[in-house]
């Protein structure tokens, strides 16, 4: 993934989330504190308005770009776990041009290590983790196994879904929602809902991308 996959990925990820838009804000509005789609568009359209800087960036100068602006775009506690996230996965990247799966793999896990360690939150505790865990530890085994990219997306597409759909029947220990108790039982999370649409905007982008 070279830097132009990243701006064409970020684009994919921002029409995919106003088309899921009603969905998210109404599980938001169920169990969270009501402005997570209003962070993620506004962070989306931060990401947009920086595009141009971003076009002579290596991989790693462009994640690092993105979580520098979304650290201070993004209001709440989303900022800094999302910002976190890309500049993780920038640190990661540092010093390649075009990372292969293996490598963009491993950015991924960093990213992943880096919303768990300041959000200090883990697996089963009904928040975007429950989505991102699972899928950065498949995305990890299938790259080293060498997984051709179709079945790799395919792959990681069932994953997200299963995981997202998992969060309907976990009791929130983290976030807004653990307030609520038992009461958010029969919810999915609403950032567990963001990342499986992230995720598959990526996934059939790249697949789209192959196949052209």
């Amino acid at each position: 993934m070279n830097t132009q996959d990243i701006i064409t990925a970020a684009r994919a990820v921002h029409a995919a989330i106003l088309t899921n838009e009603q969905q998210i804000e109404s599980l938001d509005r169920a169990i969270g504190d009501g402005d997570h789609f209003i962070n993620v568009r506004r962070g989306c359209e931060a990401i947009a308005a920086i595009t141009p800087e971003l076009v002579p960036l290596s991989p790693a100068q462009a994640f690092n770009r993105i979580g520098m602006k979304l650290l201070s775009t993004i209001g709440g506690a989303s900022g800094p776990l999302i910002g976190s996230f890309f500049i993780s996965m920038g640190r990661e990247l540092e010093g390649s041009v075009e990372p292969d799966a293996k490598h963009f793999a491993r950015a991924l896990a960093a990213g992943v290590e880096a919303i768990k360690s300041r959000g200090k939150a883990d697996l089963g505790e009904k928040t975007m983790l429950d989505v991102l865990i699972p899928a950065s530890r498949l995305l990890l085994r299938l790259a080293e196994e060498g997984c051709d990219q179709g079945t790799l997306c395919a792959r990681l597409k069932e994953e997200a879904e299963l995981n997202m759909l998992a969060t309907r029947d976990m009791i929130a220990t983290k976030g807004r929602a653990h307030f609520l108790g038992e009461r958010a039982l029969g919810h999915i999370d609403p950032g567990a809902k963001t990342s499986q649409v992230a995720l598959f905007a990526v996934c059939d982008m790249l697949t789209i991308g192959a196949a052209s």
